[in-house]
């Protein structure tokens, strides 16, 4: 297995499956980044060396994607504004409700049951 960016990738996949397993890469940005380095759309994740692996962190690195810890701590600062602000959403996140617009008369039980507890 192959350790990146605080991910293990899988050895018989495709690199550009593995390469979803990235938080913040999705299959069309791993398709890029595979195509930029020339990679074949069968090359599968036991058959990169050293070499390309590293070719492949650099590229990763120098483009301006946001992902793992950076990405999360985006989304956390983004929620905290949401409620710092107080807007609509901002208050049924606090009160542990569904914050896009789903009923909550009869469903949204599990969103109830953080509440009680």
């Amino acid at each position: 297995m192959i350790y990146i960016f605080e991910t293990e990738l899988e050895n018989s996949k495709l690199i550009v499956y593995s390469l979803k397993k990235i938080y913040g890469l999705n299959f069309y940005q791993s398709k890029l980044l595979c195509k930029k380095l020339g990679f074949s759309p069968n090359l599968k994740t036991s058959n990169l060396n050293n070499e390309q692996i590293t070719k492949l962190i650099k590229l990763i690195e120098n483009t301006d994607l946001k992902i793992t810890n950076e990405l999360k701590k985006d989304q956390v600062f983004a929620l905290k504004n949401l409620i710092d602000m107080k807007c609509y959403s901002g208050l049924r996140r606090i009160r542990g409700l569904p914050v896009r617009g789903q009923r909550t008369h009869t469903n949204a039980k599990t969103s109830k049951r953080r509440l009680r507890k």
